[in-house]
């Protein structure tokens, strides 16, 4: 998978390149000088996130080093990167998340981090959050639980916090926050399962379950956990209609489907 979704990667690059030769130097070296999907991909997060305090070098040999230990890494990018082509109408190339797309940097950002949390290294996955939050806006605790194939367009304002748990395929919006509540307990802020859609603006907070393919319309604030396969919507969040589709987060399909 690795070799022909890099080829896809590549071929869009020198396309792009014909099309617009004034950006040869910044396509050739965040995806042309390089020889794998995983090296232009931390390359380009390494070149977002470093600062007069953090070095674009000192970046990539963790990372070089997370991808080494933890091979999941490269899975979770691939599937990052097809989601955001399969879902993001305005994606119509594999190279542009990779060039353009802050929600797509951070998150990659977000998975050094976390492989930095786990291995007791939390001084370091803070500074990479820092950076993170600094470099692209968006706000994700190394320690929350991020599955594979998250999608978040426009990617303005995120806030997931640390004991936030997410599946896989999810997909949200600008200004989505997964908050906590309260200052004790091991766990404070919302898992989302599998195939959840949150649109735009979604307040998701404290102790409490979205169900797999659920939707959350854009500027809800969720206080109560949401059955699998349901419509919630307003302030606070009710139950509003059906899902309407098998996965809400694939077809992006915001609509309210009446009970």
């Amino acid at each position: 998978m690795e070799d022909k979704l890099w080829n896809k990667v590549r071929s869009d690059s020198e396309r792009a390149i014909k099309a617009e030769p004034l950006l040869s130097n910044l396509i050739q070296s965040a995806i042309l000088n390089h020889n794998s999907l995983q090296a232009s991909v931390i390359y380009q997060v390494a070149r977002k996130l470093c600062s007069t305090e953090l070095s674009d070098k000192i970046i990539l040999e963790v990372a070089k080093e997370a991808f080494r230990v933890d091979t999941t890494l490269l899975k979770s990018v691939q599937a990052d990167l097809l989601a955001v082509f399969d879902r993001d109408p305005s994606c119509n190339s594999f190279a542009h998340p990779i060039l353009y797309f802050k929600g797509f940097l951070a998150i990659q950002a977000y998975r050094i981090s976390h492989w930095l949390w786990s291995n007791n290294r939390c001084d370091f996955a803070y500074l990479i959050q820092s950076r993170t939050s600094e470099a692209f806006g968006i706000d994700i605790h190394p320690a929350a639980k991020i599955g594979n194939g998250l999608m978040i367009d426009h990617a303005h304002s995120i806030v997931i916090g640390e004991t936030a748990s997410i599946g896989n395929d999810v997909s949200m919006l600008h200004s989505v926050t997964l908050g906590g509540t309260g200052s004790e307990g091991l766990q404070r802020h919302p898992t989302i399962e599998d195939g959840v859609l949150l649109g735009a603006g979604a307040k998701v907070l404290g102790n409490i379950t979205v169900g797999h393919c659920s939707k959350v319309a854009a500027g809800s604030v969720v206080l109560k956990s949401v059955p699998p396969e349901k419509v919630v919507a307003g302030v606070p969040a009710k139950i509003v209609g059906e899902a309407g589709c098998v996965k809400p987060s694939i077809t992006m399909h915001q609509l309210i489907e009446s009970n």
